[in-house]
């Protein structure tokens, strides 16, 4: 056999030679578009139904915590899972410490909060199935069932995202819409991740829940015209026009701690708490959509899910180096 084969002509050597490297340049294509398909893999609810089982429950448990010692916090873990997903996507880069992390980004430094609450659950988590989780989906579900807890509907979560190794807090100054933003700088902003008009204008209703600080409505309150007197002059008493920027009030004059429709209802009676949530309902094209919305809780509640899920589908860019991390402050 031996022999035999080295006794092959040249040319059929060739021929074998192009042969093998065909084959090659082959496989390696299909691994490649395996893997670039495994990448690309959609997120999916069931992708922890096997490696971690209870991981629904245990979220939800330490949520209900969380939410019986303060019900703002449901809305906090909402807020702080919207400030992960539009700064590179929802990769859990808004968890990690640091000087120059997103966490003393302008919209995030002393404003984000309940790092503490996704801390406690991922121990609980890592304690039932150890590197197996990431945190980027541990914050997804507790936004979820914070919204829930507080009387808001629930949904089925996609799960399969991957930890940033890094964080960009450039990325967070620039990507966060402010509270001053005119409409048309939110469709652009929101535009940008993939959300619609529609998108935008559902999931501000997120803001039927929760607080803001005096800093961040005091030019509303004191200057601006497309305002109820009376709003204005409560807001007022716990704002001043100096001092007191950390001094809180609710979104929600209604009802500030349950998830309802009540902020749009807030909208059209003029008593938007920021200028950016006054704008949706300032003459222009969200007017109609704030009005049905104010009409209809189910409707609202149908599309904040959708734009929730839209939302919770954005990803890093290719080539992000990402993990499942061990503790959610820290890269591994």
């Amino acid at each position: 056999l031996c022999t035999a084969l080295c006794s092959i002509d040249s040319s059929a050597t060739s021929a074998m030679a192009v042969f093998t490297r065909s084959t090659a340049f082959l496989v390696l294509a299909v691994v490649t578009a395996v893997l670039s398909c495994a990448s690309a893999q959609q997120l999916s609810p069931n992708f922890y139904s096997k490696s971690c089982p209870r991981l629904a429950s245990i979220v939800r448990s330490g949520m209900a915590v969380a939410v019986r010692r303060e019900k703002r916090m449901g809305a906090s873990i909402l807020r702080m899972f919207f400030h992960d997903c539009f700064v590179n996507g929802c990769d859990g880069s808004i968890l990690l410490d640091g000087a120059n992390g997103e966490k003393f980004a302008g919209p995030n430094v002393n404003s984000v909060r309940g790092y503490e609450v996704i801390d406690a659950i991922k121990a609980q988590v890592e304690a039932s199935c150890r590197a197996t989780v990431s945190c980027s989906d541990i914050l997804a579900l507790a936004a979820r069932d914070g919204v829930n807890l507080l009387g808001g509907p629930t949904w089925s979560v996609r799960l399969g995202r991957k930890d940033s190794r890094t964080a960009s807090q450039n990325a967070a100054n620039t990507n966060l819409p402010d509270p001053g933003s005119s409409l048309a700088t939110l469709i652009t902003m929101f535009g940008n991740k993939g959300l619609s008009a529609r998108d935008m204008t559902a999931l501000s209703g997120a803001h039927t829940i929760g607080r803001s600080q005096c800093q961040f409505f005091r030019n509303r309150i004191y200057n601006e015209r497309n305002i109820n007197a009376t709003f204005a002059r409560l807001r007022q008493r716990t704002c001043p026009r100096s001092g007191g920027d950390a001094n809180l009030a609710p979104f929600d004059v209604q009802t500030a701690d349950g998830f309802d429709n009540a902020y749009y209802k807030n909208l059209v009676a003029r008593q938007g708490l920021l200028h950016s949530d006054q704008e949706l309902f300032n003459g222009g094209s969200q007017d109609a959509l704030v009005r049905q919305y104010s009409n209809n809780a189910g409707q609202f509640n149908a599309d904040f899910v959708t734009a929730m899920i839209k939302m919770g589908n954005l990803r890093p860019a290719s080539g992000t180096p990402t993990e499942v991390r061990l503790n959610c402050r820290k890269v591994n």
